[in-house]
This record gives C-alpha cells, structure tokens and sequence, in this order.
C-alpha cells in the first residue's frame, strides 16, 4: 500500500504558530527505522516551550504533560513542522497545545499530522520556585 493510500494529507494549520521544524536523523530512529518517540517528545517539549517563553520572559520549567498522542509513525529525513498554540494562561503557568505534521521525504508538499499534545510551564524564579506570570 503506497503512503498516500496510508495516511490522510492535511493542510497546515492557520490558527497556530510554527514554531520549530526539524528533520529526523538515522541516529534518531530505532531498529524499526521508525524515529524513538522519546525523541519526538523533546522535540515537543522544545516547540512547546517557545510561546511561554515570550509570555513568562524569564526561566521556567515543564511541569506537566497533559496528553501526547502519536498518530503515525515518524521518519528519517520527515520535515517536521510543529505548530504551537496557547491554550490556557493560570496565575503561573502556561499551558500549550503542538501540533507536529510531517512531510514526507517522497511526498513533498504533502502533510500528515503525526503527534499532538498538551504541555504546561510554569515560570519559577531563581529559586525555582513558582512566580507570577507577567501580564500581556
């Protein structure tokens, strides 16, 4: 079954900000030769940190994962777009959804979603310990 038959293309979304790309390496990928998911999540953690950042300006630290959902697997030499959204701004944390598509190295421009999840931050001080998040 060819990959178009597969999977599902997507358009990217407009709502969202792409806030990191990446292309996976076969040093990121397991006997399988499908990329650890291990890997795919630091990705994440990294994309989804960038939004915060901007609100929170100062250190902060991931506290939760909130849902990581993996929908097809990820591939050596995949474009990885993820797209980043805040959801929900607390007292002291941020909380993001990523969205991570794919392009296929045969298929270019064409994009599957591959992962999608929920991540909070919460801003800390030097101490590490919880401060307010700066008003917008």
């Amino acid at each position: 079954m060819s990959e178009t038959t597969r999977t599902h293309t997507v358009a990217l979304p407009t709502d969202q900000e792409l806030v990191l790309k990446v292309i996976p390496m076969p040093a990121d990928c397991n006997a399988s030769g499908d990329i650890f998911g291990g890997w795919v999540m630091a990705q994440v953690d990294l994309a989804g940190a960038v939004l915060p950042a901007r609100r929170v300006r100062g250190r902060m630290v991931t506290v939760a994962v909130n849902e990581f959902i993996f929908k097809q697997a990820v591939k050596v030499g995949d474009i990885l777009s993820f797209f980043s959204r805040i959801v929900r701004v607390g007292r002291t944390s941020v909380t993001v959804k990523v969205e991570v598509f794919a392009e296929r190295f045969q298929l270019q421009g064409q994009y599957i979603k591959v992962t999608e999840a929920n991540l909070t931050y919460v801003a800390v001080d030097d101490q590490g310990k919880p401060r307010l998040v700066p008003e917008e």
